[in-house]
């Protein structure tokens, strides 16, 4: 049998080898193409008598990517139409739409012949659910094997019966963790999970699968047994079950602080499901899954952070006419945390990096932080000796300038200093070849004005990193008045090879990002020296869905770089520039008390190793008021709206140009709310109209910095959207 997707083959032993390979594609993923396919095939294989089972394996080098997830933004687009003329009737088409998965593996558990799925590689979301439907689960032992349910990341969560099956053949507890964190497993930890039963290595996969059936694997789940009954804490109504569940509601509540539709969801539909037989189980989760797909949150989170992620990590804002870089060897000038860190995910990449710093022990030492980084990397299995072996015999430390002969890129990440910039400029420009390009990493100054001091211009762009490199998935790539074509195209390379997501901005004073941030940490000591306890502003900022307060914050990028950042504000833009209570703030913590934060172990908090608390000092710079004095939404409020409006002004300025990099980068930048899909969805999702109303209203409560500038104004009178207005391209 063969369809457009999927073969099917029956050797003498009666087993069915299905094999997944979707044409044109890298990965398998589940359109409804795959999906009336597998029915069929689900079908022929109940139907035949001389098939004694089957098993289910990917031609490719994973199993599969999961569901496509545009097919599930279009599922909303039409789903929004039907529903403006026909709520119910648009209700129910969503519902059997998005349960047409779930029926299908029911079927296949319940079809009366055996299934084992072999798997090697990526096996996520949907897969993974059609594999917990199979009786019976193979996985190679490669590293490149993952087993994991990511859907909540993107406000959703597994709805084809991944939810009831987990519970039931895992510690609930385990498998809670799993499914509301989105975690990927290693073979050996689904195996310890008992969501796999063997695994193998490559070579023997099929084989195993094959002995699965021979050996007489039951085509019957112990769940569809006579007497079945939940063991343990998934019997909700047990002992252990009332210790697990009211502390799962409680830890969710302090992790979410109910902002996540798709894992409040996900709690219910395991919840009620674990109370009832199977099928009725299934129902209960397809009916939550197609209530979560309806909230705004799921729209907003799938388009921002699966759809147009993807679009940019694939070079929807890469130059069309420019050709491709073959990029094998990268300087690195600044081997400080910033720069090492750029060398080591660089190296991690399959490049050859020069690291260059004033002396060879300085060079060392930053060769000495990947080091440091592998180690780790080893020890949570996550990589090998020989990985670690590999990567650091990438990284050539040096002090001689003579050495960046031969480089395709250079990324200067010294002090942000222009006399320290343009000194490693020139040395640099004297070995350098012709076409090379040139990069720097600064995070303030102007781009136009420091590609002014290079040889071409043309050949000089900003590619801004965030810290820690290794961890942070965001790179801005700062297009300066002059840069070329060529060079921004490189710049997009060279992140994308760097498994990175970029997003483009034009010059200007702190890009994006930082600029959003900066209105975020300036709202936090606002709020202090208007008397708002510095606990209240924390817990707020986490409430209102950023991943750490504005205090916190500003302690991990320094409260002396603020400080500098204000003083230099005021030098070039005048006093009226920088808030005064602001700057008092800043001096009396920076100048006079010498708190610089994490790094000096005091700031807005005390740090002792790991541990932190809010330094009680604050009372005697700022006395606190009673937290009955302030409205906890009035303050949610003020802290999502400054970055949102900041947003809003850079699109204004151009310095950002596509809706996308302004909701992808408020992400992955600064964590900005995820569950609204970013700065520019979150006023979206409110309507400009409501969104400017708001800000006038805490603009005079609170200052002329709410003020809505002139594109909100227009749009609100308009009627109209960010992604309405200024829609990307197909």
């Amino acid at each position: 049998m063969r369809t457009d997707n999927f073969t099917m083959e029956t050797g003498a032993d009666g087993i069915a080898l299905v094999t997944w390979d979707m044409p044109g594609r890298s990965m398998n993923v589940f359109t409804m193409e795959v999906l009336d396919e597998l029915a069929a095939i689900v079908e022929a294989v109940a139907a035949d008598a001389e098939i004694v089972g089957a098993v289910i394996l990917s031609a490719k080098d994973g199993f599969t990517g999961g569901a496509d997830i545009t097919m599930l933004h279009r599922m909303f687009g039409l789903f929004r139409e039907k529903a403006e003329k026909d709520p119910e009737g648009a209700g129910r088409e969503l519902f059997e739409q998005s349960s047409l998965m779930s029926r299908i593996y029911r079927r296949l558990e319940t079809c009366g012949k055996p299934f084992v799925a072999a798997i090697h590689g990526a096996c996520m979301g949907g897969g993974t659910e059609l594999a917990l439907a199979a009786h019976g689960r193979v996985i190679s032992d490669d590293r490149a094997s993952r087993f994991g349910l990511p859907e909540v990341k993107i406000g959703i969560f597994p709805g084809a019966g991944g939810t009831q099956r987990v519970m039931r053949m895992a510690d609930p507890q385990a498998g809670l963790q799993m499914l509301l964190k989105g975690e990927s497993l290693d073979p050996a930890r689904a195996k310890a999970m008992g969501l796999v039963d063997r695994v193998v290595p490559r070579a023997g996969l099929v084989e195993a699968a094959k002995a699965m059936i021979a050996e007489g694997l039951k085509p019957v789940k112990p769940w569809d047994e006579k007497g079945y009954r939940p063991k343990g804490a998934a019997n909700v109504f047990s002992a252990a079950g009332f210790q697990l569940w009211p502390a799962a509601n409680a830890i969710y509540r302090k992790e979410t602080y109910d902002n996540y539709p798709g894992a409040r969801y996900l709690l219910q539909a395991v919840f009620e499901g674990l109370q009832l037989p199977m099928d009725l189980a299934l129902r209960v989760e397809s009916r939550y899954f197609a209530r979560v797909l309806q909230t705004p949150e799921a729209a907003a989170m799938i388009r921002s952070l699966f759809v147009s992620l993807q679009e940019l990590n694939k070079g929807a804002r890469r130059p069309a006419g420019a050709p491709k870089s073959e990029l094998k060897r990268i300087g690195v000038i600044g081997a400080g945390f910033m720069g090492a860190g750029i060398a080591h995910v660089t190296a991690q990449a399959g490049m050859e990096v020069v690291l260059l710093d004033r002396d060879m022990d300085a060079a060392e030492k930053g060769r000495a932080h990947s080091a440091a980084l592998m180690d780790k990397a080893v020890q949570r299995g996550r990589a090998t000796p020989a990985d670690k072996d590999a990567v650091l015999a990438r990284i050539a430390p040096t002090a001689d300038y003579a050495a960046l002969a031969g480089c395709d890129l250079v990324v200067e990440a010294v002090f942000e200093d222009r006399q320290v910039k343009a000194e490693a400029m020139r040395r640099a420009a004297e070995h350098l070849g012709p076409g090379a390009i040139f990069a720097s990493n600064t995070s303030t100054l102007p781009i136009t004005s420091l590609a002014a001091g290079w040889r071409d211009p043309a050949e000089f762009v900003g590619i801004h990193f965030f810290s820690p490199v290794d961890r942070m998935m965001l790179v801005e790539i700062i297009r300066g008045r002059d840069t070329g074509e060529r060079a921004l195209a490189t710049a997009l390379d060279y992140v994308r090879a760097i498994r990175k997501t970029p997003i483009v901005v034009d010059d200007s004073r702190g890009f994006y990002a930082n600029r959003c941030v900066t209105a975020y940490l300036l709202e936090g000591h606002l709020m202090l020296t208007e008397g708002v306890p510095p606990a209240m502003i924390e817990n707020v900022g986490r409430m209102a869905g950023m991943p750490v307060g504005p205090l916190a914050l500003n302690d991990e990028v320094a409260l002396d770089l603020a400080w500098k950042i204000v003083q230099a504000t005021k030098a070039d833009l005048g006093a009226q520039a920088v808030d005064p209570a602001q700057e008092r703030l800043l001096e009396e913590l920076v100048v006079r008390r010498e708190r610089l934060g994490r790094k000096n172990g005091k700031g807005f908090y005390d740090y002792h190793g790991r541990e932190k608390r809010l330094w009680p000092g604050l009372s005697e710079i700022v006395a606190p008021r009673p937290a009955e004095d302030f409205a906890v939404d009035e303050l949610k409020r003020r802290l999502l709206a400054v970055q949102a409006l900041e947003a809003a002004r850079t699109f204004e300025e151009k310095v950002v140009t596509d809706v996308r990099e302004a909701d992808v980068g408020s992400i992955l930048g600064f964590g900005f709310a995820p569950f609204t899909g970013g700065t520019l969805s979150y006023i979206d999702g409110m309507g400009a109209a409501r969104f400017v109303a708001m800000c006038d209203g805490l603009a005079e409560r609170h200052g002329e910095r709410f003020r809505p500038n002139r594109l909100l104004r227009d749009m609100a009178a308009a009627g109209e959207t960010f992604y309405g207005r200024f829609a990307p391209a197909a």
